[in-house]
């Protein structure tokens, strides 16, 4: 998993108009390309006006002041909506139930974690996904419920089933605060990372099954390059994988970070539509 150390069904279905598709958003960061610097494993810096949609998950109480309590991304799918990894509010990194953390909070519209301006938003209430499985890591989403509304420019839409979005070898963009070089450095500002959606026959022989998790192509995609390189890594679950202005992703799971023909996991965002739609 992709981390460091409830909302009620009329909530939930609300956030379906924010998953309707429009236009590719002219600020994705899909075509930028950076320097060396190893961010986001192997990525760039990225100011988060280029991506608003980019949100941190936030508890001071459970991890600290020092990157503002960062733990996990989000992306912004309505204007008091966020999807996330379901995995992010586990008990495994939150220690409880996240209707037991009081602080619980979003970070928008700030590049840097402890620097000025954007906002700090309390989460009103989570709904994760009941289906979410911890043995193959199918399911791995959950919605959180703002406090107060965000701008219409930070909503990202959804890439629906069957979108040119997710075909084998499309560019897309992986962001997040997570760990720089896959050995424990976290970012303290936004960093993006260029990477190409990989066939699923590919990411199911990657990982067939075991104690690194199942590929299954109905609920994931995996992201990345064969011969290892750009990637999300431990930090950046939850956040935002987008390809031709689309949200196509969520950090999920993975081998390491990085690695040869071990690539990213991510929740497939048209799935999470789907299901969104069955709750009655």
């Amino acid at each position: 998993m992709r981390f460091l150390p409830a909302v009620g069904a009329a909530a939930v279905a609300s956030s379906l108009a924010a998953l309707v598709p429009a236009a590719p958003a002219a600020a994705d960061a899909g075509t930028a390309r950076g320097g060396a610097s190893r961010v986001v494993v192997g990525g760039f810096p990225v100011e988060v006006e280029r991506a608003p949609w980019t949100v941190a998950l936030s508890s001071r109480e459970l991890f600290g002041e020092t990157r503002a309590g960062h733990f996990c991304g989000g992306a912004v799918i309505g204007a008091d909506t966020v999807l996330t990894a379901a995995h992010c509010l586990g008990e495994e990194v939150l220690g409880r139930s996240p209707g037991q953390v009081p602080d619980l909070t979003v970070i928008a519209g700030r590049s840097e974690l402890t620097g000025a301006g954007g906002r700090e938003i309390r989460v009103r209430s989570t709904w994760v996904n009941p289906e979410y499985d911890k043995v193959t890591n199918a399911g791995d989403f959950a919605v959180l419920t703002l406090d107060e509304p965000l701008p219409g420019n930070h909503v990202v839409k959804a890439a629906p089933a069957g979108d040119s979005a997710y075909r084998p070898d499309t560019p897309a963009t992986v962001y997040g605060w997570g760990d720089v070089t896959g050995s424990g450095a976290y970012a303290r500002s936004l960093r993006a990372a260029q990477v190409h959606v990989l066939a699923d026959a590919w990411c199911e022989e990657a990982y067939p099954g075991g104690v690194e998790g199942a590929y299954t192509s109905r609920a994931m995609l995996c992201a990345g390059e064969p011969e290892g390189g750009p990637d999300a890594c431990q930090g950046d679950s939850g956040g935002p994988l987008v390809a031709k202005g689309r949200l196509i992703g969520l950090v999920s799971w993975g081998s390491g970070c990085g690695q040869a023909r071990k690539p990213g996991v991510y929740t497939r965002v048209s799935e999470v539509v789907r299901a969104l739609a069955r709750e009655p």
